[in-house]
């Protein structure tokens, strides 16, 4: 059984509050990555507009979006979901306790909420969170659930299980190189101690890590287990 991953889009935040040189603000997207265990293809996080992930799946992989099975969101956030649309065939998958947690949220809010163009926007993110269905815990052969939840309430990453490594698309759980060097999480985190208790596990099970808003981190704390 081949299992393959690699990033279609470099993510961003829109303001790295570890940076001392901010720059002008950006368009917050996460990063994007494609994995292909089985007979299943698995774009997690889609936070690119539809054109550019289109245009992604073609550059990085050679495919295009009909070849899509499944999308996976790690959360809910919109900077994780923008290319969505261009996957109509798919499953679309979250976790359960995401969908059910932030599911209640928006409905809360939309109860209290007295603006009507605001009312519109989040009766929008009900129906399309109503789109998703509960992942299961097994996605495709050796690509399994891995729970982080702080970042936003249910949140979830998905883990790989290489041979030698394992490989977690952690999503926001790990927001940037930076973060994980300073062992800092995400400032605008749904509940931050919960957080900084899925940043540790993340750290005690995965050699490498696919975070919210960068490339590619080798987890040194556990480089040995590859090299040594």
């Amino acid at each position: 059984m081949i299992l393959d991953y690699r990033i279609l889009s470099i993510g961003t935040l829109a303001v790295h509050e570890l940076w001392e040189r901010q720059g002008e603000h950006r368009t917050a997207h996460a990063t994007t990555t494609l994995v292909r265990s089985g007979d299943r293809r698995i774009v997690v996080n889609p936070g690119l507009p539809t054109p550019v992930i289109a245009a992604r799946l073609r550059e990085r992989a050679g495919l295009c979006p009909e070849d899509i099975s499944d999308v996976f969101l790690t959360s809910f956030l919109p900077d994780h979901r923008r290319g969505l649309a261009i996957f109509p065939d798919a499953r679309w998958l979250i976790s359960e306790n995401e969908r059910d947690m932030v599911g209640g949220l928006l409905i809360e809010q939309f109860e209290q909420e007295q603006d009507e163009q605001a009312r519109d926007l989040l009766r929008e993110d009900i129906a399309l969170l109503k789109r998703f269905q509960a992942a299961p815990d097994c996605l495709a052969p050796h690509a399994d659930l891995f729970p982080v939840p702080g970042f936003t309430p249910g949140a979830c990453g998905l883990l790989l299980s290489e041979s030698n490594r394992t490989v977690l698309v952690a999503g926001g759980a790990v927001g940037t190189s930076e973060h994980l060097e300073k062992g800092r999480v995400l400032r605008h985190s749904f509940d931050v101690e919960q957080a900084q208790v899925s940043f540790t596990e993340v750290l005690e099970i995965a050699d490498v890590i696919v975070p919210g808003y960068d490339n590619v981190i080798l987890n040194n704390l556990r480089s040995h287990k590859i090299f040594g």
